[in-house]
């Protein structure tokens, strides 16, 4: 299997190459050559190794479909490694909660920082630590997070040979709890920048980081964010999971609503379905950023700057540029590299939007379901009252956008995944508002935001992080 660029660089390359090197050097993202397709007997072959063997066997059945330059024995020990009850705390890994007929929560997030970026970091770790040890080299993870992703990456690296983490966040932009899991992380291989804007101007710097060749060649760069191909991949496997545990078929339609500010988690999603996975619609659910739904509303992509990139009580889709859209748009476009360098490099540059509605209608079409639907504050304490009243479940902000949106878009008879983001002590103060209580949280974590912390801010600025990263590099 090779990769190529989403912007038409062509040179090929294997998964172990693109998995240290984050974007092309052309500016776009990898995507594989082709998606691998699953005929019926073959996903009642996986359905069999995933009741019998577990979600790490999965992971090395899909996995494996991608990557053939790390021997199977050493992928399927990298994931036997990584999706352990002793990380998840459960057996099942991601396992389904029914709150009525055919609506159902997938909870994704039992990994260490109780969000569902676990589900592909703590692999993507795994992966980083195999191949820098077999070759021999060192890697400077630069990445950004509008709130669960640095978390994630900082406990998946930790500690990890041959790896530092530069992450930056959005100086006071994240919740309380989010910023302590991060900031009171004391490892000498972690570093918190906390950058003085809004998440978009993070993700800028780290994509011009990325861009200079030079520097990012010096300085080893790679990243965790999910432009990193491996990361995408990693949650694909969590939709296959889902969907063997909501059906018995095996051309049996499942529905999955995805909150999304980033458009990784559900490009995911159309991957899987990409693959032959008998997803019927993919829902984006959007909070008052609703860049993303009003392109699957109306065709046209206008990401928004940083005055209008508002501050929500679902922080972690605070996002008016959704940096994994490319992929989508490069399957839409049928991989028309030229044409997608124009749209993302040009067009956005220029005037800040593009449209695409014949090109959506066309892609619709074909069968490729997509809908989608925005949660404002108070619709998320409206559902986080709801839910928990009628089925006893406490959700966070994030997944109650999710179930707010799919209750719009679910069909008669067709299963309706939802999938959890995130447990509602990272976002502890909303869940007050909407319930007079306290959310549980883990004993681990009793007094987290109390810990010394470990972060600098900086200005929306791409040199002083240049030089802070090469300050670290030199020492």
């Amino acid at each position: 299997m090779h990769y190529l660029s989403t912007r038409g660089d062509a040179t090929p390359r294997q998964f172990c190459d693109i998995l240290l090197e984050g974007l092309a050097p052309d500016g776009g993202l990898y995507l594989p050559e082709r998606y691998p397709q699953l005929t019926s007997a073959e996903l009642a072959r996986l359905r069999g190794v995933y009741r019998q063997q577990g979600y790490a066997a999965l992971a090395f059945e899909i996995l494996s479909l991608y990557i053939d330059d790390i021997p199977a024995a050493d992928l399927r020990a990298i994931c036997d490694k990584t999706y352990t009850q002793q990380v998840f705390g459960t057996p099942e890994i991601t396992p389904l909660k029914k709150l009525s007929g055919g609506f159902y929560l997938e909870a994704l997030s039992n990994g260490p920082t109780l969000a569902f970026k676990d589900m592909a970091m703590q692999l993507l770790g795994n992966l980083f630590e195999y191949e820098l040890a077999r070759r021999g080299q060192q890697l400077n993870i630069l990445g950004a997070t509008s709130g669960d992703t640095g978390s994630a990456a900082e406990y998946a690296m930790r500690g990890k040979q041959g790896i530092r983490v530069f992450m930056l966040s959005p100086h006071g932009r994240m919740s309380a709890f989010q910023q302590a899991q991060m900031f009171s992380l004391q490892d000498a291989n972690i570093h918190n920048i906390a950058i003085e804007g809004v998440f978009d101007d993070c993700q800028d710097i780290v994509k011009a980081v990325s861009n200079d060749l030079a520097f990012k060649r010096q300085h080893q760069i790679g990243t965790v964010n999910s432009i990193n191909w491996a990361r995408l991949l990693a949650q694909v496997v969590y939709y296959f999971a889902g969907w063997f545990q909501a059906t018995q078929a095996d051309d049996e339609p499942v529905d999955f609503t995805v909150p999304s500010g980033n458009f990784g988690n559900v490009c995911a999603g159309h991957v899987a379905r990409m693959m032959g996975l008998p997803i019927g619609q993919l829902v984006v659910a959007t909070n008052e950023n609703d860049v993303l739904d009003e392109f699957f509303r109306t065709g046209r992509y206008r990401v928004r700057g940083s005055a209008d990139t508002f501050e929500t009580s679902s922080p972690s889709m605070d996002i008016s540029k959704a940096s994994n859209f490319e992929r989508f748009v490069a399957d839409v476009l049928n991989r028309d590299g030229a044409r997608v360098k124009a749209l993302f490099a040009d067009a956005l540059a220029q005037k800040g939007e593009f449209s695409l509605p014949a090109e959506l209608q066309a892609w619709r079409d074909r069968g490729q379901a997509w809908a989608s639907g925005k949660s404002t504050h108070a619709d998320r304490l409206s559902t986080i009252r709801n839910v928990y009243e009628q089925h006893g479940v406490m959700i966070d902000t994030h997944t109650a956008d999710g179930v707010k949106v799919a209750r719009q878009h679910q069909r008669p008879s067709v299963p309706m995944i939802v999938l959890e983001t995130a447990l509602p002590i990272k976002f502890a103060a909303t869940i007050r508002e909407a319930l007079g209580r306290e959310p549980e949280r883990p004993a681990a974590l009793e007094g987290i935001e109390n810990l010394p912390r470990r972060v600098q801010v900086l200005p929306a600025d791409v040199a002083q992080v240049k030089a802070l990263i090469a300050r670290h590099c030199a020492a």
